[in-house]
Protein backbone atom coordinates (compact mmCIF):
# COMPACT_ATOMS: atom_id res chain seq x y z
CA UNK A 1 0.00 0.00 0.00
CA UNK A 2 1.78 3.48 -0.86
CA UNK A 3 1.68 6.43 1.32
CA UNK A 4 -0.89 8.46 -0.49
CA UNK A 5 -3.66 5.67 -0.27
CA UNK A 6 -2.69 5.26 3.47
CA UNK A 7 -2.61 9.24 3.48
CA UNK A 8 -5.85 9.30 1.73
CA UNK A 9 -7.46 6.29 3.87
CA UNK A 10 -6.35 7.90 6.93
CA UNK A 11 -8.26 11.26 5.90
CA UNK A 12 -11.36 9.69 5.20
CA UNK A 13 -11.53 8.51 8.72
CA UNK A 14 -10.87 11.45 10.06
CA UNK A 15 -13.12 12.99 8.41
CA UNK A 16 -16.17 9.91 8.74
CA UNK A 17 -15.52 10.95 12.29
CA UNK A 18 -15.69 14.71 12.32
CA UNK A 19 -11.92 15.64 12.98
CA UNK A 20 -11.39 17.01 9.38
CA UNK A 21 -14.27 18.62 7.41
CA UNK A 22 -14.72 18.09 3.61
CA UNK A 23 -13.44 22.32 3.00
CA UNK A 24 -10.63 21.53 4.90
CA UNK A 25 -8.93 18.67 3.08
CA UNK A 26 -7.37 20.89 0.84
CA UNK A 27 -5.66 22.85 3.63
CA UNK A 28 -4.27 20.07 4.95
CA UNK A 29 -2.36 19.20 1.69
CA UNK A 30 -1.38 22.70 0.82
CA UNK A 31 0.21 23.10 4.22
CA UNK A 32 2.27 19.46 3.72
CA UNK A 33 2.60 20.41 -0.05
CA UNK A 34 4.57 23.75 0.95
CA UNK A 35 6.63 22.05 3.63
CA UNK A 36 7.86 19.32 1.52
CA UNK A 37 8.28 22.03 -1.59
CA UNK A 38 10.84 24.10 1.05
CA UNK A 39 12.78 20.75 1.84
CA UNK A 40 13.31 20.06 -1.70
CA UNK A 41 14.33 23.25 -2.87
CA UNK A 42 16.64 23.22 0.71
CA UNK A 43 17.79 20.23 -0.41
CA UNK A 44 18.48 21.09 -4.13
CA UNK A 45 20.55 24.29 -2.72
CA UNK A 46 23.47 22.36 -1.00
CA UNK A 47 23.89 19.71 -4.08
CA UNK A 48 27.04 21.59 -5.77
CA UNK A 49 28.57 21.93 -2.15
CA UNK A 50 27.55 19.58 0.21
CA UNK A 51 26.04 16.62 -1.45
CA UNK A 52 29.35 15.72 -2.72
CA UNK A 53 30.94 16.07 0.89
CA UNK A 54 28.55 14.11 1.76
CA UNK A 55 28.30 10.79 -0.80
CA UNK A 56 32.54 11.07 -0.54
CA UNK A 57 31.91 10.72 3.29
CA UNK A 58 29.63 7.63 2.98
CA UNK A 59 32.13 6.27 0.20
CA UNK A 60 30.71 6.94 -3.01
CA UNK A 61 33.08 9.25 -4.93
CA UNK A 62 33.95 9.45 -8.19
CA UNK A 63 35.20 11.57 -11.45
CA UNK A 64 30.75 12.30 -11.59
CA UNK A 65 30.94 14.13 -8.35
CA UNK A 66 32.03 17.39 -10.18
CA UNK A 67 29.42 17.45 -12.32
CA UNK A 68 27.54 18.42 -9.01
CA UNK A 69 29.08 21.97 -9.46
CA UNK A 70 27.12 22.88 -12.50
CA UNK A 71 24.33 23.18 -10.17
CA UNK A 72 25.88 26.04 -8.11
CA UNK A 73 24.28 28.96 -10.32
CA UNK A 74 21.21 28.08 -9.39
CA UNK A 75 21.73 28.22 -6.21
CA UNK A 76 19.84 31.16 -5.72
CA UNK A 77 16.84 29.60 -7.64
CA UNK A 78 16.09 27.11 -4.95
CA UNK A 79 17.00 29.46 -1.96
CA UNK A 80 14.34 31.73 -3.47
CA UNK A 81 11.74 29.15 -4.05
CA UNK A 82 12.53 27.08 -0.67
CA UNK A 83 11.87 30.67 1.19
CA UNK A 84 8.55 31.24 -0.55
CA UNK A 85 7.65 27.92 0.19
CA UNK A 86 8.14 28.56 4.05
CA UNK A 87 6.49 31.40 3.80
CA UNK A 88 3.25 30.03 2.74
CA UNK A 89 3.67 27.20 4.83
CA UNK A 90 4.48 29.84 8.52
CA UNK A 91 0.96 31.53 7.15
CA UNK A 92 -0.44 28.10 6.96
CA UNK A 93 0.57 26.98 10.13
CA UNK A 94 1.07 30.14 12.63
CA UNK A 95 -1.74 31.93 11.25
CA UNK A 96 -3.98 33.36 13.94
CA UNK A 97 -6.32 31.15 15.92
CA UNK A 98 -9.68 33.09 15.14
CA UNK A 99 -9.32 31.64 11.63
CA UNK A 100 -9.12 28.27 13.18
CA UNK A 101 -12.47 26.66 14.07
CA UNK A 102 -13.67 23.68 16.34
CA UNK A 103 -13.25 20.70 14.56
CA UNK A 104 -10.66 21.42 11.86
CA UNK A 105 -7.32 19.78 11.56
CA UNK A 106 -5.73 23.02 12.97
CA UNK A 107 -7.17 22.47 15.80
CA UNK A 108 -5.74 19.11 16.48
CA UNK A 109 -2.45 19.70 18.96
CA UNK A 110 -1.10 16.79 17.36
CA UNK A 111 -1.46 17.82 13.93
CA UNK A 112 -0.54 21.64 14.48
CA UNK A 113 2.46 20.38 16.82
CA UNK A 114 3.55 17.78 13.52
CA UNK A 115 3.25 20.39 11.51
CA UNK A 116 5.71 23.31 13.42
CA UNK A 117 8.62 20.91 14.02
CA UNK A 118 8.67 19.89 10.18
CA UNK A 119 8.85 23.76 9.35
CA UNK A 120 11.51 24.50 11.76
CA UNK A 121 13.31 21.49 10.27
CA UNK A 122 13.24 22.36 6.79
CA UNK A 123 14.14 26.16 8.21
CA UNK A 124 17.08 24.61 9.86
CA UNK A 125 17.51 22.34 6.85
CA UNK A 126 17.22 25.35 4.31
CA UNK A 127 20.02 27.44 6.55
CA UNK A 128 22.49 24.59 6.67
CA UNK A 129 22.62 24.02 3.26
CA UNK A 130 22.35 27.77 2.31
CA UNK A 131 25.52 28.50 5.01
CA UNK A 132 27.53 25.29 4.00
CA UNK A 133 29.59 26.88 1.39
CA UNK A 134 30.16 30.00 3.37
CA UNK A 135 31.06 28.59 6.21
CA UNK A 136 33.00 25.52 5.22
CA UNK A 137 36.78 27.48 4.60
CA UNK A 138 36.97 28.21 8.36
CA UNK A 139 37.23 24.51 8.96
CA UNK A 140 40.11 23.48 6.70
Amino acid sequence: MTKESRWERSLQQRTAFGAVSEAEQPKVRSERLALTAGGIAALLTGTCCVVPLVLISVGAGGAWLAHLRAFEPYKWIFIGAAVVALAFAWRRIYRPAAECQPGEVCAVPQIKRSYKIGFWAVALLLLFMAGFPYLAPFFY
